[in-house]
């Protein structure tokens, strides 16, 4: 093999080593993740390590500018390796290349392969082409492959877990069916494609399997699952199936839409103890007018009867939910009405975005677009509103014993171990940090625990050691806006997932602050 390409098919003794980047959102996670699949499968060689890459992948996004120059930026950034390290070939994938393969050709000359969203699948195949081309000196075919999105993957298709090794995913459908004025996504990701029951309950049980505890659903929209059978398969038949499976102890739903919330998904959330008691609803506003500019089929009347309804069934339910300030035509009024209706809802967790004129979306064509300055401080006000909400929101906690699912060591210092209680999602939400460790005398704490127990007088002992994974009880005794503090009372259960791979896939959580409405 020519030491400067690719080769066809990676010999077992000689692989092609592959270094992934995933940005964006969960779902297109989920996406990077078959496709690594598919990459091992195919006899290439995983690296973390991108100095040591003959191909470099970046599966990007687009939802948004930030995204869009994130995206861009990673792309540049990768290419410089094609003059300093081992890199030969350099793909981009995912939403950018879907949304702009053709500016992006003229442009990134650096670049060999631009795949789409709904070609990823053919991330090997297209590899090889590309290979075997420049191996016998042969024109390449083309450098983009963009059609129109039709794949979705199934539990058939391989697919390597990266990140938490007791969390994962659960991709119930692809594409959107919904027309919002601000968003891109029908565009990029098509109408929607669901899964069926069978088929994600296979993947769920191959997940269990694999020592995953916590199973995050997520879709553009979960109410919009099984749409184009007629809802013959629906979210409502999809969850009591996902419960019987053994291993599986935290089912929690991302991007319920509340237009679409029924009367039965309520009393499954309600009944299903697996079911975390965490809703993620995007509303984007509440002034029906903006509402209606926004092709959103919410009315303020309807969240306010649904929040209402939620809170009487279920007891102690946790909202998450995403606000776009800034959006064309939103006035002073329209404002001050979002401000005081938040503040009525007092939500718990809310993210707020300033909104992003988008090409190709209604919004952009509207002619009463907000002066930046302006959604900047509507932004920074509205945030210290929910600021305020969320620290009292958080002082209820206090005096609480609440199961906590272990990460590992704080994101801030070694002296303090990271967890997350059942309404905190991952990579989204607070953190609950544990300072004493003292009611788990009788067993030897290793690494940041063991320092955070030193560091508490409590000392080691003889048992087994504390690592992500495991399940723990604790006492909430300090509460702050974003993060809890407390003290380890008991064991609940152990992780059953192995310890990390040695490959990571590198998700540099692109725009995490925008993450939670990524879907809309």
């Amino acid at each position: 093999m020519n030491s400067n390409v690719l080769s066809e098919v990676p010999q077992s003794n000689d692989k092609a080593s592959v270094y992934f980047v995933s940005l964006g959102c969960p779902k297109n996670l989920v996406d990077s993740q078959v496709m690594l699949g598919l990459l091992e499968k195919g006899r290439y060689a995983i690296t973390d390590k991108s100095e040591d890459a003959e191909v470099i992948i970046v599966n990007t996004c687009s939802f948004i500018q930030a995204s869009k120059e994130e995206s861009i930026e990673t792309i540049l950034d990768m290419a410089q390796l094609k003059q300093s390290a081992k890199c030969k070939v350099l793909v981009a994938s995912g939403c950018l290349s879907q949304r702009y393969s053709k500016e992006l050709e003229k442009e990134m000359p650096e670049v060999d392969l631009f795949i789409g969203t709904g070609q990823y699948h053919r991330i090997t195949e297209l590899l090889n082409e590309h290979g075997k081309a420049q191996e016998i000196g042969a024109p390449i075919p083309k450098r983009s492959y963009v059609d129109q999105p039709a794949f979705i993957h199934t539990e058939k298709d391989p697919r390597i877990q990266t990140g938490p090794t007791y969390s994962a995913y659960l991709k119930l459908s692809e594409g959107c069916n919904r027309r919002c004025a601000f968003c891109i996504i029908p565009k990029l990701r098509g109408n929607v494609r669901s899964r069926t029951v069978a088929s994600l309950v296979t993947e769920a049980k191959q997940l269990a399997d694999s020592g995953v505890r916590e199973l995050n659903l997520v879709a553009q929209d979960l109410t919009e699952y099984g749409m184009e059978w007629k809802y013959k398969e629906r979210l409502e038949t999809l969850l009591p199936e996902l419960c019987k499976i053994d291993g599986i102890d935290w089912i929690r739903l991302h991007y319920v839409y509340p237009d679409q919330f029924s009367d039965e998904l309520v009393a499954i959330v309600e009944k299903e103890p697996k079911i975390v008691k965490y809703l993620d609803m995007p509303i984007q506003h509440t002034s029906d007018r903006i509402l209606k500019s926004m092709n959103r089929r919410l009315t303020k009347a309807k969240l306010f009867d649904l929040v209402s309804k939620l809170r009487e069934k279920i007891p102690g339910v946790v909202f998450r939910t995403s606000i776009i300030v800034g959006f064309p035509g939103e006035t002073e009024d329209d404002f001050q009405e979002l401000c005081q209706d938040l503040e009525a809802l007092n939500l718990d967790h809310v993210g707020v975005f300033r909104y992003s004129k988008e090409e190709g979306t209604p919004a952009a064509e509207m002619t009463d677009q907000v002066h930046p300055a302006t959604k900047r401080r509507r932004s920074k006000t509205l945030i210290e509103i929910l600021q305020r909400q969320s620290h009292e929101n958080h002082k209820k906690y206090i005096g609480q014993t609440i199961p906590v699912l272990i990460e590992g060591p704080s994101q801030d210092t070694d002296l303090l171990i990271q967890g997350r209680m059942p309404t905190q999602a991952h990579d989204i939400d607070g953190h609950v940090l544990i300072n004493d460790l003292e009611g788990l005398s009788g067993l030897e704490i290793s690494g940041a625990a063991a320092n955070s127990k030193a560091a508490n007088g409590t000392g080691g002992s003889d048992g087994a050691d504390l690592r992500p994974g495991d399940l723990i009880e604790v006492e909430i005794t300090e509460a702050l806006p974003h993060d809890l503090i407390g003290r380890a009372t008991r064991i609940l259960s152990r992780s059953r997932a192995p310890q990390a791979s040695e490959f990571q896939a590198k998700s540099t959580g692109a725009n995490k602050e925008w993450r939670a409405s990524a879907s809309h």
